[in-house]
């Protein structure tokens, strides 16, 4: 059941006391997991009220708080953006609503990002640098998850077996994400703190500024181009090559080669994922939406191409060769042929007998009848030789006719 504004507005004077709002508006969030409010109160400040749909969303909350409470100070301020702080909560039965103070600035889409100032993807740049160089004690103290590249790659495989068993992943795709898993080169990066929600809703902006990130529900160790997928649904090439030069300059150890890739691959596979969780939450519209995303993605990758998201080309199908069969138009009919796979059928070749042959053959009936009892002229009596057979005991020989 969702919740409207107003309702959020209403929990929120109960998490925060005192609190009294003015307004409230809708606030940009994912529909499927939460309920998000923006309140304005008297004394003209702002706060933001999230409220899960379900209890799995409700535990991503909860390990927020925790991130949020390991930012000491000291690790804030040497971020080039700002951080939420949790004001208050309220639980209500498996459900916890948190209340933040408001953070300076406004989402932005996609669009409306790549379409900005390169001062603007320079900061976005930077402030993707600066999560990624957080040290790694900051995850393993909050006992936060921790991956090794080939750790996350079996994960991702696992991931992909699960979608797969419903039956819905268009095989183009299946076969493009698995062909990537496998491609060992691609999965060769040093593991980084990773922020694992990120997009541009978590992005708060305001000029050419990035003054907040917000939405830690997902902190952990692993794989930076997880936090660049969303960038690939820029279609401005200028917009993502500025982000990722600042990006690389920004960083303290460099990245490594193939980042893009992944990130094209995590942004692809995040479909897959979005269809799993509607078929798990039973919500027929996600699950419908999902399917058509994922149609969308292969009919591009099947006339396009799609991104490359793999280091070894991707090796072509194999191509069934059907035989020519017996009914087939402009053919007499005969034995089956041999399948595609076999070597060529043998020919069944009738020589033409030399005068010696035939003085030998009527100085020898024995040897005639006795040839005529061999394995030889048995085979040929039952038909063609087989393909593997060359030697010419598979050869019938026809005497010549007496005049």
């Amino acid at each position: 059941m969702r919740r409207k504004p107003i309702e959020l507005a209403a929990v929120a004077t109960a998490a925060v006391p005192g609190l009294t709002p003015t307004a409230v508006s809708s606030a940009p969030d994912d529909p499927a997991d939460f309920d998000s409010a923006l309140l304005l109160d008297t004394e003209g400040k702002r706060w933001r009220v999230r409220s899960p749909r379900h209890a799995e969303a409700s535990a991503r909350l909860e390990t927020e708080f925790l991130v949020l409470r390991a930012f000491a100070p000291g690790i804030r301020a040497e971020l080039p953006f700002l951080m939420p702080t949790v004001a208050g909560t309220v639980r209500q039965g498996e459900l916890s609503t948190f209340v933040y103070s408001h953070l300076s600035g406004a989402t932005r889409s996609v669009e409306e990002l790549s379409e900005g100032s390169s001062a603007l993807a320079k900061e976005i740049g930077a402030a993707l640098a600066a999560i990624h160089d957080l040290p790694h004690s900051l995850v393993s103290n909050a006992d936060l998850p921790s991956y090794t590249p080939n750790e996350f790659r079996q994960r991702r495989l696992n991931e992909l077996d699960q979608a797969a068993t419903t039956g819905k992943i268009p095989p183009l795709l299946l076969r493009r994400w698995e062909h990537a898993l496998e491609d060992v080169s691609l999965w060769r990066f040093n593991p980084s703190v990773v922020h694992g929600d990120l997009h541009e809703d978590n992005l708060m902006v305001d000029g050419d500024r990035v003054t907040a990130v917000t939405g830690w529900t997902d902190l952990r160790i692993g794989d930076p181009a997880d936090d660049m997928a969303w960038l690939v649904a820029s279609n401005d090439q200028d917009f993502v090559d500025t982000v990722l030069a600042q990006y690389s300059s920004s960083r303290r150890d460099a990245p490594d080669a193939h980042l893009l890739r992944r990130a094209a691959l995590s942004a692809e596979f995040a479909l897959a994922q979005y269809l799993v969780k509607g078929l798990a939450a039973g919500d027929q519209d996600m699950t419908d939406e999902a399917e058509s995303m994922l149609a969308v993605l292969a009919e591009d990758v099947a006339e396009h191409g799609g991104q490359p998201i793999s280091v070894e080309p991707l090796p072509r199908p194999a191509v069934t060769v059907q035989p020519i069969g017996p009914e087939t138009e402009g053919t007499a009919p005969g034995p089956d042929p041999l399948p595609a796979s076999g070597a060529v059928a043998a020919v069944h070749v009738t020589p033409i007998p030399r005068d010696e042959d035939q003085s030998a053959a009527d100085e020898s009936p024995a040897d005639e009848s006795a040839a005529d009892e061999s394995p030889a002229d048995e085979s040929a009596a039952d038909g063609p030789a087989t393909a593997d057979d060359t030697s010419t005991t598979a050869l019938t020989v026809v005497p010549a006719k007496q005049d």
